[in-house]
């Protein structure tokens, strides 16, 4: 598995028809792995009730940052943004990347299952953090 999105990339350069399907397909994976692995704590939007904050625009979201939800000292004194690196990062160890938050260790180590939920939230993060934070 760890072959499949190298394979598919260089599928990808082939027509530009069959990079949209990859990444058609690359969502709706990640959609199913965030379904099972993030949506018992982890709602998508403000409108669905959650344990933990909702996800919709995380990337490049200021850690700690989303207004109303109430997060442990460590994860608001961060000061991390939330970049691809720092989710997957967050993904594999939560605990090891930050101690002291108040979210219960995951530990998804599977850099394809990463891949596939980082483009999840990709696909449900239209707005434009780089401007915000600076980048």
């Amino acid at each position: 598995m760890r072959n499949f999105p190298l394979v598919l990339a260089a599928c990808m350069a082939a027509t530009p028809a069959l990079a949209d399907t990859f990444q058609e397909v690359t969502v709706t994976a990640g959609k199913t792995l965030f379904e099972a692995e993030c949506r018992r704590c982890h709602a998508v939007d403000a409108s669905d009730p959650s344990y933990g904050p909702p996800l919709e625009n995380v990337l490049y979201r200021a850690a700690g940052s989303y207004e109303g939800y109430d997060y442990s000292i460590a994860l608001e004194a961060s000061g991390i943004v939330w970049t691809p690196a720092a989710l997957r990062a967050w993904m594999e160890d939560n605990d090891g990347f930050m101690p002291g938050t108040k979210m219960r260790h995951v530990g998804i180590e599977d850099r394809t299952v990463q891949d596939f939920i980082l483009a999840y939230l990709g696909s449900i993060s239209p707005q434009d953090n780089k401007a915000i934070e600076g980048e």
